[in-house]
């Protein structure tokens, strides 16, 4: 993870990878290869794979909380992936305490309050309603950002797409889903936005990914009264340590490792579409483990907001593009 980050542009530009994926993608900063002799297929395949690898540990990962949830309870299964989390990259990353300014440290507070605040909203969700279309609706919020950064009529466009899916998940009402799991799933791209915002602005005053795990502990330290609020002893029980170890690793610290390697030899913008096929691994990931089966009108929704997020991102590629020729 010993990754420097680079001032790039604000990460609206990647708005719709997954959370996990942000703190790559702002500490990463990979450069298009331009012109000469590049690496073989093999190699060339090599960033894709550990980008899809990363995005199905990501989503397996959610899945085996959702398997957690019974035994320790959504707010529970939040703390102990954050705990595990902020362990696992404070022994990794051994980030200083020393020599951050009063305006590093707020920064850094609101990115683990935003990061706390994602994660416990989104585990809400997924207590109610199924991680593929969980996903589907957390996706809108930084899809939302990508439309207001750019001000561009053509993400207005991808933004009504989004819309149209969303109102075939809702059936007509979103009653059918469980109102309060979806407005959860919501909420909780409102807070990924957020996370967004403030992932960039660590990443800028933070070396390597000392921001991250700083974070990681707020996170941590927040969540940690409503897990024990919620679940009290059951936090102790060997099984349920285990998993939620397990849950921290295969929804965080394999996937930053994977990510990061990744960035090194693949265009952000290519990693972000890529990040955009996150509902459809989120809904195998549920069918596999979860037996969450979508109906075809949810296979048509996610369909549509994965089509919307791919083309916002692609056009705020061909903008920037332009912009750099001009």
């Amino acid at each position: 993870m010993n990754v420097q980050p680079s001032a790039s542009e604000p990460a609206a530009a990647a708005a719709v990878a997954v959370p996990e994926a942000v703190p790559a993608l702002d500490t990463a900063g990979p450069k298009d290869p331009g012109p000469g002799p590049g690496p073989g297929r093999g190699a060339a395949l090599v960033p894709i794979v550990l980008v899809v690898a990363g995005g199905l540990s990501v989503q397996f990962g959610s899945a085996v909380a959702a398997l957690l949830m019974p035994k320790a309870g959504a707010l529970g299964v939040v703390t102990l992936r954050l705990a595990a989390a902020a362990l696992i990259l404070l022994v990794v990353c051994r980030p200083k305490l020393r020599g951050h300014s009063r305006a590093d440290w707020g920064t850094v507070v609101a990115f683990g309050v935003a990061m706390g605040g994602m994660n416990t909203l989104f585990y809400q969700a997924l207590d109610r309603i199924p991680l593929g279309i969980a996903v589907t609706l957390e996706v809108l919020g930084p899809l939302a950002l990508s439309v207001f950064a750019s001000r561009r009529l053509i993400n207005v466009v991808w933004a009504g797409l989004a819309l149209v899916g969303v109102v075939l998940l809702g059936g007509g009402g979103f009653d059918r889903l469980d109102p309060v799991g979806a407005a959860y799933a919501l909420g909780a791209g409102a807070m990924w936005a957020a996370y967004i915002v403030f992932s960039a602005r660590t990443g800028r005053r933070f070396p390597q990914a000392d921001g991250l795990a700083l974070a990681m502990v707020v996170a941590a330290v927040l969540s940690l009264p409503l897990g024990i609020w919620e679940s009290g002893a059951k936090l102790t029980v060997p099984s349920t340590l285990a998993l939620g170890a397990a849950v921290a690793v295969l929804s965080s610290v394999l996937p930053y490792t994977l990510e990061l390697m990744a960035l090194r030899r693949l265009p952000a913008s290519t990693f972000a579409v890529m990040m955009s096929l996150e509902p459809a691994i989120a809904a195998t990931a549920g069918f596999l483990i979860l037996n969450q089966a979508l109906s075809t009108t949810d296979a048509l929704a996610i369909a549509l907001v994965i089509g919307a997020s791919m083309g916002a991102v692609r056009s705020q590629t061909g903008a920037r593009k332009k912009r750099q020729k001009g």
